[in-house]
């Protein structure tokens, strides 16, 4: 932290413990540790984002919103960034529920697969907007196999796509446009 730049800024990615590996009995105790972990960046001024990205499996039901209400409450008071990879979470009140608590929807670059969190620009927070690209490489998102799913080199050309439309408009909602 103190090697880094004047005005860099971190991101800050939540354990496997929070967010994949989930022990009900525990992750309070496990919150309260991160959230102590983390204070020399928020204290500084240098935290941009907590980011708490859930897993495929991560699948909207009754239970895991409760979770995910939980978890958001524990870590309230920061910029609160939430990835998405189950498509169930593509829903008007899951974005809602997002801008209500001014937690931030990560909009993520990804392969288009039944059952993946789509592409969307949908802004829930006026003070951050956040993208996350992860590569279109179909054949190795579903290998189970982390080296060959982000594998994947973006042509100039979807970045430029990226540039053009969603960054603009999501920008622009995020009153930095």
């Amino acid at each position: 932290m103190r090697l880094a730049p004047a005005g860099f800024r971190f991101t800050a990615k939540l354990t496997r413990t929070l967010t994949h590996e989930v022990d009900a009995g525990q992750w309070r105790g496990q919150a309260a540790l991160y959230r102590e972990g983390i204070a020399p960046l928020v204290q500084s001024g240098q935290l941009s984002a907590l980011l708490l990205q859930f897993p495929p499996g991560f699948v909207r039901d009754p239970a895991r919103r409760g979770y995910l209400a939980g978890l958001l409450d524990e870590f309230q008071g920061l910029p609160l960034a939430v990835e998405f990879r189950h498509a169930s979470w593509a829903a008007d009140r899951v974005f809602a529920e997002l801008e209500r608590r001014r937690a931030t929807l990560v909009a993520v670059d990804a392969p288009v697969l039944p059952g993946l969190f789509p592409r969307l620009d949908v802004v829930t927070n006026p003070d951050l907007f956040y993208i996350r690209f992860h590569g279109r490489n179909v054949r190795g998102w579903r290998s189970g196999n982390l080296q060959k799913q982000f594998d994947y080199d973006y042509r100039d050309e979807e970045l430029r796509d990226w540039r053009r439309a969603p960054i603009p408009r999501m920008a622009a909602r995020a009153g930095g446009g």
